[in-house]
């Protein structure tokens, strides 16, 4: 069971390390679009898009729907949801050293007005 969801996770941030998936994924978050109207930011062949939505797909971030020759795509937010669950686990490291930056350059300021 911890595999199967590692080996999905490892796909969510396979997809998301593309920037053109990352910005398909933003236009989805605003509505529903076509394949095409994916595309049609970027520089790049209809098939290039499908490319890349099939990976998206993969990952569960987007389910696509056929209506005729279209095909549609709409955002699915639980695999971002597990990835940010993991990305929270790791939060408490860069929070605790931000924390103790913070204070570290608070003392400094204190230390530099009473030189003054």
């Amino acid at each position: 069971m911890v595999e199967l969801k590692a080996d999905g996770l490892d796909r969510v941030f396979h997809a998301l390390a593309d920037p053109t998936r990352r910005a398909m994924l933003r236009r989805l978050a605003g509505g529903e679009h076509s394949v095409g109207e994916l595309a049609e930011p970027f520089d790049m062949s209809f098939a290039a898009a499908a490319k890349h939505v099939k990976v998206l797909e993969a990952a569960g971030l987007l389910k696509r729907s056929i209506e005729g020759r279209t095909h549609r795509c709409r955002i699915e937010a639980g695999p971002l949801a597990e990835a940010d669950r993991w990305i929270a686990y790791y939060q408490r490291f860069w929070t605790g050293r931000l924390d103790a930056l913070e204070t570290a350059l608070l003392k400094h300021a204190r230390k530099k007005r009473s030189r003054a």
